[in-house]
């Protein structure tokens, strides 16, 4: 290339568009996270496609595994899969054991049946297996699963321990025991992999039963001093005090509560039915202002302050709003081609791929690409 004069100008290249890495300032407040997953859930409720589904729980693991850092919680999706898998055979089992609910014409085979008294009418013990059959609890048991997958994702993605500062003050010491109980199993976990790198390192057998023994001890040793010193931290810091307050307000406290939880329960009980989007959304609304008020209230008991709380950003209303985006768009796609999303089992037909549903998915990546990096790792 010639230089001079009359040589062409270079432009500067432009500055690629990435997300920052994750610090203390600017990391993402975990109720995005949750409800990115809440709405990735939702939307896996609302059909039994079975290539839906699979795109939404390969969304989730796309966006885990860009998004996940090393902590020991964040883990846990792992385990969250294998339950899945888990729920998705035992579901086929029941099927082929006690039979389906949807009857059909291709016949697979023929196991023995039980004969039951006459009291247990409806009910069965082998018999014929269809392939209608099958395929409905194959459908039935991918549903449950994929929801299994999104709260997995959450809870490998959200800090419990950022999450519970950004609890309201009536729910922190409910908060508090969740935060105990999620982060028990992870703990113990790597406690596990700890002393058996320690007794490898030593020239110790780490495996077989004579191992497991041995490793037993050093691990609730572990656990215990971190009971103690877990207690010791929440006493330190007043854990359990309470301000007094009039008894006027805490009957408002009460009634707003049991009466707006109960309202969220009726409007999600409609979401999830087939007939009842009527009264469900006006339920929801009215049991979530009233809950809402209702932890406002209780929240005057709690003493306590937030040192540096977690602020809601730019980011954060992204990566809710994606999660919401795809809620949406499942509904949307759901009212205008129901056959699509919840295809019949009889007969047996392969499911369809509609384009408005999969781009409705497909908004749940993008967490990938404006959510704060881990440290140790590049953008996808």
């Amino acid at each position: 290339m010639t230089s001079g004069p009359l040589a062409a100008p270079r432009s500067a290249p432009l500055p690629a568009l990435r997300a920052p890495l994750a610090n203390r300032t600017n990391a993402l407040h975990a109720g995005a996270w949750w409800l990115w997953a809440l709405g990735l859930a939702a939307a896996a409720s609302r059909t039994t496609n079975p290539l839906l589904l699979a795109l939404l729980v390969a969304v989730a693991g796309y966006v885990v595994s860009a998004r996940r850092t090393d902590a020991p919680w964040a883990r846990s999706y792992g385990v969250f899969l294998l339950l899945g898998l888990a729920v998705l055979a035992m579901r086929l089992l029941f099927a082929v054991v006690l039979g389906s609910p949807v009857g059909g014409t291709r016949v697979l085979f023929t196991l023995p049946e039980v004969p039951l008294p006459d009291w247990a009418q409806g009910v069965r013990i082998g018999g014929r297996v269809t392939a209608e059959g099958l395929a409905f609890a194959f459908r039935d048991g991918m549903r449950l699963a994929a929801l299994l997958v999104c709260v997995g994702a959450a809870n490998a993605l959200a800090s419990p321990a950022r999450l519970l500062k950004s609890l309201p003050g009536a729910l922190y010491e409910a908060g508090v025991a969740v935060v105990v109980a999620m982060t028990f199993a992870p703990n113990l976990v790597a406690d596990v992999r700890r002393v058996r790198a320690a007794r490898r390192l030593r020239g110790r057998p780490d495996r077989g039963v004579r191992s497991v023994l041995q490793v037993a001890l050093p691990v609730l040793e572990g656990a215990l001093e971190r009971s103690v010193a877990l207690a010791a931290a929440m006493d330190a810091r007043g854990y359990g005090r309470t301000a007094r307050v009039s008894p006027a307000v805490r009957r408002t406290t009460t009634a707003c509560t049991l009466g707006g939880l109960l309202g969220v329960c009726v409007g999600a009980y409609g979401l999830l039915s087939a007939d009842g989007e009527a009264f469900a959304l006006p339920a929801l609304g009215l049991g979530l202002a009233a809950a809402l008020v209702g932890l406002r209230l209780g929240g005057r008991r709690a003493a306590r302050s937030r040192y540096r709380p977690d602020r809601w950003g730019v980011r954060a209303w992204l990566v809710a709003g994606s999660g919401a985006a795809v809620a949406v768009g499942m509904l949307a796609a759901a009212a205008a081609d129901p056959a699509a999303l919840t295809p019949p089992a009889v007969p047996l037909t392969a499911p369809s791929v509609p384009v408005g549903a999969v781009t409705a998915c497909l908004l749940g990546l993008l967490p990938a690409f404006v959510a704060p990096l881990p440290a140790g790792r590049s953008a996808p």
